[in-house]
């Protein structure tokens, strides 16, 4: 059997293009003892990858040039040689951009998972860590409070679509959402159950939100920086919180920063930051929790899917342009 990798051939300047990527033919791995040999199945691009193709050292390590990337994947155990994970299990791991992976079966990134619970594309995102990241965000870094007005970027996409309805289930008297174009906007509100949305491309996202909000906002989760945390500083009441889970508009080196961080200190804000990987820990809790949300119905999720390996650049390059709704996946 052939097995089939994306290696990165190049670091960006700027935003990244196929160029930087190689689609690579290998060998099926063979698993020694105490590892497993997964056929991935499903695969998961993220916007934080971004970073990782960058040099230099960060949260998490950057991927090396001439290298097969990596990240979270779920897939079917086709042979082991682990005495506790059997072959016909699904598991979930971090050796995605492959078809194949041999993982070892105590690598902390390795769980099995139950396809009878959710399906097992769940695992990449409601029941995964961008799902996480959102329960994260407002029930451990900074809980929502009752009766909050909660405004959301990037609320089409894997975490703040999830985001947003954690805040209403935790005591949000009011969600805002931000999304690009009518079509994500409308599905806002429709599908995932803001009380309103703003459309940042028809019009600058400051203006929107203190129509929407005129007394004021009470808690912030940027996955966006920019022009949106600008807007927030602007609208977060005296006391305010801000969650911080990504950046995307600063990920290619290209959008300044906002000019009004001075409101953190004048409106005494809290700010603070929400890393998956802190809460790795909690993942039972949350699955728990979630699968229960994703059966009576009451969380609602959608993914955007392309097919194939060699589709998986243009997934990823996809997901920085926000192309996607929900969790952006790669079906292998």
């Amino acid at each position: 059997m052939n097995n089939r990798e994306i290696e990165l051939a190049s670091r960006p300047d700027g935003i990244p293009s196929h160029d930087n990527f190689e689609l690579v033919e290998t060998s099926v791995p063979k698993p020694a003892e105490g590892q497993i040999l997964v056929r991935n199945t499903w695969m998961s691009v993220d916007p934080y990858m971004r970073g990782r193709m960058n040099a230099g050292k960060s949260y998490i390590a950057p991927f090396e040039v001439g290298s097969t990337l990596d990240g979270s994947a779920v897939g079917e155990v086709v042979e082991s040689r682990s005495a506790r994970i059997p072959v016909g299990a699904t598991v979930t791991h971090f050796q995605g951009w492959r078809e194949y992976a041999v993982v070892d079966d105590g690598n902390p990134m390795l769980s099995v998972v139950s396809t009878d619970l959710a399906p097992a594309e769940a695992y990449l995102g409601p029941l995964g860590t961008t799902g996480l990241t959102a329960w994260a965000a407002f029930t451990q870094v900074t809980p929502v409070r009752e009766g909050d007005v909660v405004f959301v970027s990037a609320a089409a996409g894997a975490v703040g679509s999830v985001a947003g309805q954690i805040a209403r289930k935790y005591g949000a008297s009011t969600v805002i959402g931000s999304a690009g174009g009518p079509a994500k906007t409308g599905k806002l509100v429709s599908d995932f159950r803001f009380d309103a949305a703003i459309d940042y491309k028809a019009g600058p996202v400051s203006d929107q939100l203190s129509a929407i909000a005129p007394d004021g906002i009470d808690l912030y989760l940027d996955n966006v920086g920019g022009d949106h945390l600008a807007a927030a500083l602007e609208s977060l009441r005296v006391g305010g919180r801000v969650v911080i889970s990504g950046t995307i508009s600063d990920y290619n080196g290209e959008t300044p920063g906002p000019s009004n961080l001075l409101k953190i200190a004048t409106k005494e804000l809290e700010v603070r930051g929400v890393l998956v990987s802190s809460y790795l820990h909690m993942f039972p809790e949350y699955i728990e929790q979630a699968a229960t949300w994703l059966a009576d119905g009451t969380l609602r999720t959608e993914q955007t899917v392309f097919d194939g390996i060699e589709n998986a650049v243009d997934a990823f390059l996809g997901v920085l342009r926000g192309v996607n709704v929900g969790k952006m996946l790669v079906r292998l």
